[in-house]
């Protein structure tokens, strides 16, 4: 065979995996990887649709690389989301859905010879224990389960990934030594919704992550997003767990508003009282914990009262992180038959929730001045040497090398970085 093969890859950590494991499975059956278009005989793109800008950068390179006139397959969720958009740019193009991966190489070899293939079911079957190609060779991205319980009424991921599927812990299991003895330091622990992992099957995150933490070997875990609505049930378990020193101490909890009025029509499931009171159990028991949240600004039907009440929440909260995204809709969910809000009140909400994130986030981060302690380093960037403490706080270094453990102090910071002069 030896034909090449080009990729890329947008969105969550999931779909990073999702690649790693199509890009094992074409490796393993003889294709060869290649980093640019121009020495390709295929090329693959794993999209994203979680929001419009990035649904329109997905259109754009869609057209960009059917112009190479080379065959194509397009994968990620935009196939599940927006199947008609991406045949009326490449009307020739072959599909394959997220929960179809297992079919990439015979996706491949169809579209190599010509033939249009769409692979859009869900095939249940667990993406652990497959070949792989790490995007970074010291992370291990594992996918712990696909698709959600819940059903917000903004999201269209549920259409793309489809009830929640957990796979087994022994499986899992197997993954993490695997990727230990592979050299992985650092383990991803990612799904559409970590905190209802487990509910289908008879067990729960907690639990997963106690018996991933008895795994020999010195590496470190970092338990992705999780809904308010599902963690309330495994709080104190969870809480128990992240004592572990395997465990960074960063717990991503999106909010998506102040406003208990918005958290309803959304349909998150949650109240605003029931995030204050995850995150006053988790910095209570779990200090330096590094908390990062999602906020949605001017979401359909939110007033100026509803806006601010999310201001007040982040000024009381003071996340380390705060992720912020401007409303679109997405199509085919229920928030994008509401009223949607003018642009400009949009943009301007989204403008002031900024300034006051940053200047929390100046504030939260100068307290880390005169630290001392170990890190790994888990990535280089913009010739950038990047490690991460138990509290998964980026630092930038001077030199190092990935996966190495090392002590450092941090000598000044930033709104949104730490720097180490060791």
């Amino acid at each position: 065979m030896n034909k090449g093969v080009y990729s890329e890859v947008y969105g969550c950590s999931a779909n990073v995996a999702d690649q790693e494991i199509a890009l094992g499975l074409l490796k393993k059956n003889g294709f060869k990887l290649v980093n640019d278009t121009s020495r390709s005989d295929l090329n693959i793109i794993f999209t994203c649709t979680v929001k419009t800008p990035t649904l329109n950068r997905m259109i754009y390179r869609i057209r960009e690389l059917t112009k190479l006139n080379k065959p194509l397959i397009v994968a990620g969720c935009m196939p599940k989301t927006e199947k008609e958009v991406i045949e009326k740019i490449n009307p020739n193009t072959s599909m394959i859905g997220p929960n179809s991966i297992e079919k990439i190489v015979d996706t491949a070899h169809a579209t190599m010879r010509g033939k249009k293939v769409t692979f859009l079911e869900d095939l249940k079957k667990p993406k652990v224990c497959l070949p792989r190609v790490r995007k970074n060779p010291i992370i291990d991205i594992i996918t712990v389960s696909t698709g959600c319980l819940n059903r917000c009424s903004f999201c269209s991921v549920n259409f793309a990934r489809g009830k929640l599927f957990s796979f087994p812990e022994d499986m899992i299991l197997e993954e993490v030594k695997q990727a230990i003895n592979d050299g992985c330091k650092e383990l991803y622990i990612t799904s559409q919704d970590n905190s209802c992992y487990g509910r289908d099957i008879g067990t729960n995150l907690a639990n997963l992550l106690d018996k991933i933490c008895k795994t020999d070997g010195k590496f470190l875990i970092r338990v992705g997003m999780m809904n308010p609505l599902h963690l309330k049930d495994i709080l104190n378990d969870l809480i128990c767990v992240y004592q572990n020193e395997k465990i960074f101490k960063f717990l991503h909890l999106p909010v998506q508003s102040g406003s208990n009025n918005i958290l309803k029509m959304m349909n998150r499931g949650y109240t605003v009282r029931d995030f204050k009171n995850i995150t006053k159990d988790f910095v209570k028991n779990v200090p330096s914990l590094t908390l990062s949240t999602d906020v949605i600004v001017g979401f359909p039907g939110e007033t100026d009262k509803d806006f601010q009440m999310t201001v007040e929440l982040i000024k009381k909260v003071k996340p380390d992180i705060v992720n912020i995204s401007k409303f679109g809709a997405r199509p085919k969910t229920k928030a994008a038959e509401m009223g949607q809000l003018p642009v400009n009140v949009i943009n301007q909400r989204s403008k002031e929730l900024m300034g006051i994130v940053k200047k929390i986030q100046l504030e939260k981060n100068k307290k880390w001045i005169g630290w001392e302690g170990e890190v790994l380093i888990d990535e280089t960037k913009n010739k950038n040497v990047i490690g991460r403490n138990f509290a998964y706080r980026p630092i930038i270094l001077k030199e190092g090398k990935l996966g190495e453990f090392r002590n450092v102090r941090i000598e000044t910071v930033s709104s949104t970085s730490l720097f180490s002069e060791s």
